[in-house]
């Protein structure tokens, strides 16, 4: 098994309306490439490489008391989709305003995503953790 760790400090991008989370002028832009940075800066210290096997997706959110996060599958699909290869051609969506980014990703395709950790947890200021790890094959 292996496995990939890494933190963001701001909210998670969530999947929330029609228009692509990968465009440019989506609301959640920003976020999207929060989360590319941090993939790409634990991919280069740990060593993990693109998968085709199947894997795990943990995200544990992170906020302060009171403040109402998203709900978890829309933190989760959108995680899921960033993280993914963007390496083929999207129809109608140009995502050259990555630039580097867009070869980030941890699998394939977030189908290969076969066992789904979330939780939302108290600190003083928004975060989330990521972790992805390789299941069996035959799981």
């Amino acid at each position: 098994m292996r496995e990939i760790r890494f933190t963001v400090d701001a909210w998670p991008p969530a999947k929330n309306e029609a228009m692509s989370m990968l465009g440019p002028n989506h609301s959640h832009a920003v976020r999207v490439r929060s989360l590319l940075e941090a993939a790409r800066l634990a991919m280069r210290d740990g060593g993990w490489q693109l998968t085709v096997e199947p894997v795990g997706l943990e995200l544990v959110v992170y906020a302060a008391e009171g403040q109402d996060p998203w709900d978890a599958t829309n933190y989760l699909g959108g995680t899921g989709d960033v993280l993914q290869d963007k390496s083929r051609p999207l129809p109608r969506l140009d995502l050259s305003h990555l630039g580097e980014l867009r070869q980030v990703a941890l699998y394939e395709n977030d189908r290969q995503i076969r066992e789904v950790h979330y939780r939302q947890a108290l600190a003083p200021t928004p975060s989330y953790s990521v972790r992805v790890w390789t299941l069996d094959p035959a799981s």
